[in-house]
């Protein structure tokens, strides 16, 4: 049986891709947990400097929990009282939002077709997503009578806005590609047969980036969101402070007098 996960790094680039276009890249157990694993390993591995999250097939970017293996998980817990079977939640969708979020390089999110649920969650835990134009997302938590997960509570309203985030959790629809990127879901929309290429340039210039600005402007980003105008300043200096001091600043500055194009290090 084919790895429900594949994990690749070439020239500083860790692709990810969920493997089961034929359940639509659904998340069972098994994928889950190779899931976790990879985005935990490209987040703390120095050589990787940017990460691309992507899916096989082109019906499905990620549909969310498997339904079909969650039935039966809650028919074993309703036997046993477990209630084993949220713990999902904590044991690999919070560790994957982390590792994405928490990444100290750029990480981008080719959607190729249906983002729902957790997938939807772990798009949206990208810094930047390349989206198809036959892609579609949708929340869908409130279909099943579930509350948000995978970060979303957090992401979407950063994303959207608070009243559009509750818009779209209360009342979960299709967002097509064109509103996806009218809300800023999707950085970029192209053609369905383009994306992949399109995708893996974006994240290969920022392999080739300065990774520790990019960390930087990463973490200056998220602080602000909950800090005041004074606080963020001060966070502003420290990480300003640390990025002047990188090789790549050096390098940066001086080809910018050679009128080269720098080749950073991404130290």
């Amino acid at each position: 049986m084919a790895d429900t996960v594949l994990y690749e790094v070439s020239d500083g680039l860790a692709t990810i891709t969920l493997n089961r276009p034929e359940a639509m890249n659904a998340l069972n157990i098994a994928t889950k947990v190779a899931l976790r694993d990879a985005a935990r390993t490209a987040a703390d591995d120095d050589a990787v400097r940017a990460v691309l999250l992507t899916a096989a097939g082109d019906r499905a970017f990620c549909v969310g929990q498997d339904l079909k293996e969650h039935i039966g998980l809650l028919a074993a817990d309703r036997e046993s009282g477990s209630g084993q079977t949220m713990s999902t939640v904590k044991e690999h969708y919070n560790p994957v939002v982390r590792a994405l979020v928490g990444a100290p390089k750029p990480v981008v999110a080719a959607v190729n077709g249906v983002a729902a649920g957790a997938g939807f969650g772990f798009a949206l835990a990208a810094d930047y997503r390349v989206v198809a134009d036959t892609a579609a997302f949708n929340t869908s938590f409130a279909g099943v009578a579930l509350t948000a997960d995978s970060g979303i509570s957090w992401t979407l309203p950063r994303v959207v806005g608070p009243g559009r985030a509750a818009d779209l959790l209360l009342f979960p629809r299709s967002i097509k590609a064109q509103e996806a990127y009218e809300l800023g879901i999707a950085n970029r929309v192209v053609p369905a047969a383009d994306l992949r290429a399109e995708a893996e340039q974006v994240a290969r210039t920022l392999a080739e980036g300065p990774t520790l600005a990019y960390a930087a402007l990463k973490e200056s980003m998220a602080y602000g969101l909950t800090h005041s105008l004074d606080e963020t300043l001060e966070k502003e200096d420290e990480l300003q402070a640390r990025a002047g001091a990188s090789q790549d600043h050096a390098i940066a500055v001086q080809a910018f007098v050679n009128k080269e194009k720098p080749k950073y290090l991404g130290r």
